[in-house]
């Protein structure tokens, strides 16, 4: 069941997504599971975290911890993001859009290569530039240009 209440269906859950290095990238303890402290840890060091990044961290715990155990287990995590890959079109508020609004650093609607490079260092992950542009190659994106919203699902999907 998605976090909005549609079932997934049979084909969606049959196509394994494998999506372990961007939860690990929100796991930032790396506990196995996504807390509250981890979003704050991983907004507040990014981004400056506000007032309205703690609503934000709010919604997006109360939308993908299914079980209401206060932590995101990767199974639920996978889950919200096949039901965002389905509604990526017509969703506001979901907890991919926020990671890629923040990856986002000049607010273009797009991930260029260097929000993806500044990011991915910030996060722990050294990645060359040919690794950056073959990740933007990869989700369908130009590497000057970088990757909408869409494009980015692509590259965490593999």
């Amino acid at each position: 069941m998605c976090p909005m209440g549609s079932a997934l269906h049979p084909e969606t859950t049959s196509k394994k997504l494998d999506l372990r290095s961007a939860f690990d990238v929100l796991d930032v303890d790396r506990d196995g599971k996504i807390s509250r402290d981890d979003l704050e840890a991983f907004y507040g060091g990014y981004s400056g975290a506000g007032a309205s990044e703690e609503d934000v961290i709010g919604s997006m715990m109360w939308a993908a911890d299914s079980n209401r155990d206060g932590f995101v287990q990767y199974e639920e995590f996978e889950e919200v993001l096949r039901c965002q890959k389905r509604s990526a079109q017509g969703t506001n508020g979901g907890v991919m859009e926020e990671v890629f609004r923040v990856m986002d650093r000049d607010g273009d609607g797009k991930v260029s290569h260097g929000d993806l490079k500044s990011y991915l260092s910030w996060a722990g992950f050294d990645a060359s530039d040919e690794e950056v542009k073959a990740m933007i190659r990869l989700g369908g994106g130009d590497e000057d240009g970088g990757v909408t919203y869409e494009r980015f699902l692509k590259i965490l999907a593999v």
